[in-house]
């Protein structure tokens, strides 16, 4: 081989190595889960689209984040409550990045109020993902799971008619109902619209689930008993984790100046 061959195959070779560590670099280097937090990781969907929170944080480096349903999520951690830890977490994974909360939730509201509430909060906030927890109080108010299911879903459909993302957080874990049918119905109905709906699903039950099974291990000591705090703190973060994955994995390249781990 020549002199000049072996040059430009080497060159190729070093351009292709570049793009490989480039590549890698722009992987957005996450913080660690909480220790009590890392069993539950497998939680969270972060291949479901966000169009309108990408095409949102490509265009204005702001989203507008509007959270509904049962607002069972204070006191998630000492350093503040469930979605203000979201925030945090995605606006030191991209800098420059600026979130907006607009909290609307309402403790014991049933699906079919909170979607006519959505409706009306969508119009005069403007947000680009809807965050909805939901199915909780319809379960314990003996609602229909097929009910919820035609609720849910035609809200959702209006959402993304209005250019508007949906994050579906799941029923709340209670040991008492875990047998209990029309409890474990609605779970499933949660399910099955997020699945056929193609929206990004947060797995709550499963999580306190978790959280309940290891904390009854005589082994382990690194776990709270307030296991209902402790659990808003692992979807908190899973929920973080799943919207940084899915916004860094569609966003077009250099609409950011940095974020930490060498995202450009």
């Amino acid at each position: 081989m020549s002199l000049i061959r072996q040059s430009v195959l080497f060159g190729l070779l070093a351009a292709c190595l570049a793009v490989i560590g480039a590549a890698r670099a722009a992987e957005p280097a996450l913080a660690p889960l909480p220790a009590e937090c890392a069993q539950t990781s497998g939680d969270g969907s972060p291949a479901t689209a966000l169009p309108n929170l990408t095409r949102a944080l490509n265009d204005r480096k702001r989203i507008v984040v509007l959270t509904m349903g049962s607002a069972v999520v204070s006191g998630a951690r000492k350093g503040g409550d469930y979605y203000r830890l979201v925030e945090r977490f995605l606006e030191s994974t991209f800098k420059g990045l600026d979130v907006v909360l607009v909290q609307r939730g309402v403790s014991g509201e049933l699906s079919r109020d909170s979607a006519d509430r959505i409706r009306l909060e969508a119009a005069r906030s403007s947000p680009d993902v809807v965050f909805w927890q939901v199915g909780t109080a319809d379960a314990l108010a003996g609602i229909d799971p097929d009910e919820t299911k035609e609720t849910v879903r035609t809200t959702i459909r209006w959402l993304k008619a209005h250019q508007i993302d949906v994050v579906l957080i799941g029923l709340h874990y209670t040991p008492s109902l875990s047998s209990d049918p029309q409890y474990q119905a609605m779970r499933k109905a949660v399910a099955d619209i997020a699945r056929s709906e193609g929206v990004l699903r947060i797995r709550r039950y499963e999580v306190g689930e978790t959280l309940e099974r290891l904390r009854r291990q005589p082994d382990e000591e690194t776990l709270s008993t307030d296991i209902a705090s402790l659990g808003n703190t692992c979807v908190a973060e899973l929920l973080a984790r799943s919207l940084a994955t899915g916004l860094f994995a569609r966003r077009q390249p250099g609409t950011l100046d940095k974020a930490p781990g060498g995202v450009q």
